[in-house]
């Protein structure tokens, strides 16, 4: 199974068709059907290491200031206790809190909508410890690798820059800061050179 970051963009992509949901959709007709999916998304950061272990986690809205419309989507994806389980196995002896009450925020069902519509393939979601460095994350990552082979479709949802505090909002065209841009071009120049 493949692992797959998704730059989710706009909550409304929740909603919209357009070239980013029509490539979500495309991946996920063009994939084997996983057994589930193990998301990343950068909207859970906590002190600590967690995973969604309810059997039927809630969309969580966890924005402002949308349409109503995007309020009122659901994406009710069954959990996994099982995985939820192995991910902490397989990242043991760290400790993994069996989280019971956050469900899946926009970065997970925002895209997964598109990629899955269904909604009938278990999803969990692994949060991000705010207390390590990305290298701590990147091995991390490399011990969930087994799961790839038990047919666990792993995801990241997120953007490599992302802060709505500083978007326009319609006042006038959005001109990117040029650290983004400085910051977004070193990162593709890394991955497309496979510089980990």
């Amino acid at each position: 199974m493949p692992a797959i970051f998704f730059g989710h963009g706009n909550p409304l992509n929740a909603l919209m068709r357009n070239a980013y949901t029509d490539g979500w959709a495309a991946i996920g007709k063009s994939i084997p059907r996983p057994k589930a999916v193990l998301c990343v998304s950068a909207h859970w950061y906590l002190p600590s290491i967690a995973v969604t272990a309810m059997p039927a986690p809630s969309t969580i809205h966890d924005f402002g200031g949308f349409p109503r419309e995007l309020y009122a989507v659901e994406y009710p994806a069954p959990g996994s206790r099982e995985l939820a389980e192995r991910v902490r196995e397989l990242l043991a002896p760290m400790p993994v809190a069996m989280d019971q009450s956050w469900g899946l925020d926009h970065g997970t069902w925002s895209v997964l909508r598109h990629v899955f519509p269904e909604a009938d393939i278990p999803v969990v979601q692994l949060s991000i410890d705010e207390t390590h460095a990305p290298k701590f994350h990147y091995e991390l990552g490399s011990r969930l690798g087994p799961l790839r082979d038990e047919e666990v479709l792993i995801i990241g949802s997120g953007n490599l820059v992302h802060n709505l505090h500083t978007y326009a909002w319609g006042r006038h065209e959005v001109e990117p800061f040029d650290w983004a841009v400085r910051f977004e071009r070193q990162a593709r120049e890394l991955l497309l050179n496979g510089d980990q």
